[in-house]
């Protein structure tokens, strides 16, 4: 009998990998890369196209991650939005 991966095996946080964020597994791509993709108004294939590196089911799994735990994925977005900005204003 084959195994079957599951949405759980295609994401992952590890504390040790880009500071605990989600990730697809098997790659550094978090989830919030995905997500920034969509929310620019790609769909699953267009940021296929952007990502080649990733396969549509990894694709859907960061999608439903983030549809599952947006609250989390918008502040690590807007935290890192925030850092951007102090960091080029000190660099002013």
């Amino acid at each position: 009998m084959a195994i079957t991966p599951t949405i759980d095996a295609l994401i992952e946080k590890n504390p040790k990998l880009r500071g605990g964020r989600p990730i697809i597994a098997g790659t550094g791509t978090q989830v919030r890369t995905v997500a920034g993709l969509y929310k620019l108004g790609l769909i699953a294939e267009e940021i296929a196209t952007q990502l080649p590196h990733l396969n549509l089911a990894q694709i859907y799994a960061a999608l439903t991650y983030y549809h599952l735990h947006t609250a989390e994925i918008e502040a690590d977005i807007e935290a890192d939005s925030e850092e951007n900005l102090k960091r080029l204003s000190n660099n002013s």
